[in-house]
């Protein structure tokens, strides 16, 4: 599967400073410095509706850790996932009464689209759920045999007593594990389970459910954690510097997907930060599929809004907070977005190189980007009430805020 093309990103003098950010599995901020190459991982969508302002938030957030990255001067190998066959996607196909490859292909195809249009930087491997179950089978074979899996009915579960380090992502108590099982995805009500929290690994084959090749396993298609799982190592390893999603991917998907690979490797953690963004709501609920209550970006950008402004609208909030989208949001950020332009399109200003310093600072803080934003403000009004006599101002504040914030002036 392939990404999206990636926008350039300008190099700006002098080097950026190592990001602080906030780790869920410590409680608190770590600063990451990792090799000359980063490595992260960021969950992502399952195709049948895409993309909405809660992905488009997700999505800005591990863009800005790459670009932090970027600006020391390391290289980043970035890896995210396409959920392209799971249960939601085949209840909207049936639903909708589409085929659901089709449906698959054609939102996977228009996200893309939106993250281009939003000059989010690609990962280097994109990777399906389905072209990786060749992976994926060996992997649950290896749990399986180990002791670390159990079958049930055809269908192979993970037994989460086989990592000693679980919990340790989200420090959840049992019943709120429970409760947010059933919600999102699992079956802890399922009679047989040896623990009402374990996981599925590979589901058997059911009437008029796509199936394939599980070698020893059986047919069947994988589970949910396993698939991240499988990607990740593959092309990461054991202990990277960033598994990155929203803040509803905690638990249960990431405190498995911890499980699975601290049960496969013996080594631990799975990830040196667990980094979580933010919910977005839409008339006081959150924003999600199940309720309807979305905003897209394909429909903001036919409607004719320009995607910068959309960016500046998700750079507006702190990225770890729970924000709403109003029409404010959006007109505040337009307005922004014009005052920007207009102040870097002057032949020369006021010196923007404390400001560069500023933006880094402020980003390297736990991605504080409220602050980043007024920091450009209060140039831009410089710029507007006094002007400058530095020609090189307007062009160093364009390529900063491009380099750090990703938004084209």
């Amino acid at each position: 599967m392939h990404a999206w093309p990636a926008s350039e990103v300008p190099a700006l003098p002098g080097k950026g400073r190592d990001l602080r950010i906030h780790d869920t599995a410590t409680g608190g901020r770590v600063t990451l410095a990792p090799g000359p190459v980063a490595r992260i991982y960021v969950c992502g969508i399952t195709p049948y509706d895409a993309t909405h302002m809660g992905h488009a938030a997700t999505y800005n957030a591990f863009d800005l850790v790459q670009r932090v990255w970027l600006d020391t001067k390391r290289q980043v190998h970035y890896v995210q996932n396409v959920t392209d066959v799971d249960d939601p996607l085949l209840e909207r196909a049936i639903r909708d009464g589409v085929d659901w490859v089709g449906l698959a292909e054609r939102e996977t195809a228009l996200f893309r689209e939106d993250m281009t249009a939003l000059r989010m930087l690609p990962p280097q491997h994109y990777i399906g759920a389905v072209e990786a179950i060749p992976g994926i089978v060996p992997l649950v074979e290896r749990l399986r045999d180990s002791g670390a899996a159990y079958e049930l009915d055809g269908d192979i579960y993970f037994s989460v007593e086989a990592d000693p380090h679980f919990g340790q992502v989200s420090h959840y108590d049992t019943e709120l594990m429970r409760h947010l099982s059933a919600e999102r995805g699992g079956d802890p009500d399922r009679p047989g389970k040896k623990n009402p929290l374990d996981p599925m690994l590979w589901m058997a084959a059911r009437e008029g459910e796509p199936s394939w090749d599980g070698g020893s396993l059986g047919a069947g298609r994988p589970g949910w954690h396993i698939e991240c799982v499988a990607i990740a190592l593959d092309h990461l390893g054991m202990g990277f510097d960033v598994q990155g999603g929203g803040s509803d991917l905690i638990f249960p998907h990431h405190e498995m997907g911890a499980s699975h690979a601290q049960a496969l490797t013996g080594e631990f953690p799975m990830a040196k930060a667990y980094v979580h963004a933010g919910m977005v709501a839409l008339h006081g609920e959150k924003m999600s599929k199940s309720k309807g209550n979305l905003v897209f970006v394909s429909k903001l950008r036919r409607d004719g809004v320009d995607p910068a402004a959309i960016r500046l609208a998700l750079l507006s909030h702190r990225y770890r907070d729970d924000w709403e989208w109003t029409d404010q949001v959006l007109e505040t950020a337009v307005e922004r977005l014009g005052r920007w332009r207009a102040a870097v399109s002057r032949p020369d200003g006021p010196s923007a190189d404390a400001l560069v310093e500023e933006l880094r600072e402020a980003l390297s803080d736990d991605l504080d980007t409220p602050t980043a934003l007024a920091a450009v403000d209060r140039w831009a009004e410089l710029q507007t009430a006094e002007g400058g006599e530095d020609e090189s101002a307007p062009g160093l504040v364009s390529r900063a805020v491009d380099a750090l914030l990703g938004v084209a002036l």
